[in-house]
C-alpha cells in the first residue's frame, strides 16, 4: 500500500462520531438561532478538528500502530479542540457555565489545572496507554475523558463568560506551570527507552501497512516514540505560550479600555 492509497482509504467513517458531530452542530445552531457570528468560526473549527482526530487516518494509526499518531490525537483532544469549542460558545445565558453546572467543583482553577495536566500524564502510564490503544471500550473512555478534562482545563482561560475567567496575572502562571508539566512528560518520553507504551513496539498489522510505515516512512519504534515525545514537548508548549501571549495582550489592553470608558462618561 502506498501513502496516497492509505490516506484515501484509512478513514473510519464511524457512524457514532458522525452522528455526534452532526447533533452537536444542530444544537449549536439552535442555541444561537442559526445566526452565526465571528465566534462561530472557532466552534466550527473545533468540531472539524474533533472529527479529524476521531475519524481520519490519525485515529486508525493511533489505535495500536503509531505512538506519534496517538500523541497527535491526544494533543488535539486536550489542547486544541476544547479551547476552540469554548471560544465559540455564546457569552450570555447558561452556555458558558455547562461544566460548572454539571459538577459543583467545575469552577475551581486548581482542580481544572490538575484535570488538564492529569489528562496528559495519567493516560501515559504504560498499562493504561496499552489498554487504550488495544481495547475499543477503553479507547472510547479515553476519548471522552480527554475532551472533558480539556474543557475543564481551558474554561478558566477562555470561558464564554468573562466573569468565569481567571485574571491575566493568575492565568499566566496557570498556563506556564502546565507548560512545564507537559515539557517534563515530553522530555521523559523522548529520552526513555523504547516501550513507554509497549503495544506500539510490535503492532498487529491487520491492514498490511507496517511495511509502508517502517520502510517507506522510516518510522522505527524508537523514532516513533521520540516523535511522540517531541510533540508533547514542543508544539504543546507553543500552544500554552500562545495563550499566555493572548493573556498578556488582554492585561495591557485593560487600562486602555478603562480610560476610554472614563473619557466617554466625561463627555
Amino acid at each position: 500500500m502506498t501513502t496516497h492509497e492509505f490516506l484515501l482509504t484509512a478513514w473510519d467513517w464511524n457512524p457514532f462520531v458522525l452522528a455526534a458531530c452532526v447533533i452537536t452542530l444542530l444544537l449549536y445552531g439552535l442555541s444561537c438561532r442559526w445566526k452565526f457570528s465571528g465566534k462561530s468560526f472557532f466552534f466550527l473549527a473545533g468540531l472539524v478538528l474533533c472529527f479529524l482526530a476521531l475519524d481520519s487516518p490519525v485515529s486508525l494509526l493511533a489505535r495500536g500502530t503509531l505512538f506519534s499518531a496517538h500523541m497527535l490525537q491526544h494533543l488535539l483532544l486536550v489542547l486544541i479542540v476544547p479551547p476552540l469549542l469554548l471560544m465559540g460558545l455564546p457569552g450570555s445565558g447558561a452556555h458558558g457555565q455547562i461544566p460548572g453546572r454539571l459538577l459543583p467543583w467545575g469552577n475551581n482553577p486548581l482542580i481544572a489545572w490538575f484535570s488538564g495536566v492529569g489528562a496528559m500524564w495519567i493516560w501515559h502510564v504504560p498499562a493504561l496507554c496499552d489498554a487504550a490503544a488495544s481495547n475499543g471500550s477503553v479507547h472510547v473512555l479515553q476519548t471522552f475523558s480527554l475532551l472533558f478534562l480539556g474543557v475543564l482545563f481551558w474554561r478558566p482561560i477562555v470561558s464564554a463568560r468573562k466573569e468565569d475567567r481567571l485574571s491575566p496575572l493568575a492565568g499566566i502562571p496557570y498556563l506556564f506551570t502546565a507548560c512545564v508539566a507537559c515539557s517534563l512528560l515530553g522530555i521523559w518520553i523522548s529520552f526513555a527507552p523504547v516501550g513507554v507504551c509497549p503495544v506500539y513496539m510490535n503492532p498487529v498489522d491487520q491492514l498490511g501497512i507496517l511495511p509502508m510505515i517502517r520502510n517507506g516512512w522510516g518510522l522505527t519504534p524508537i523514532a516513533d516514540q521520540q516523535i511522540g515525545g517531541l510533540l508533547m514537548w514542543v508544539p504543546a508548549c507553543l500552544i500554552y505560550l500562545g495563550a499566555i501571549m493572548v493573556l498578556l495582550g488582554r492585561y495591557y489592553r485593560r487600562p486602555i479600555k478603562e480610560m476610554e470608558i472614563k473619557n466617554a462618561r466625561k463627555k
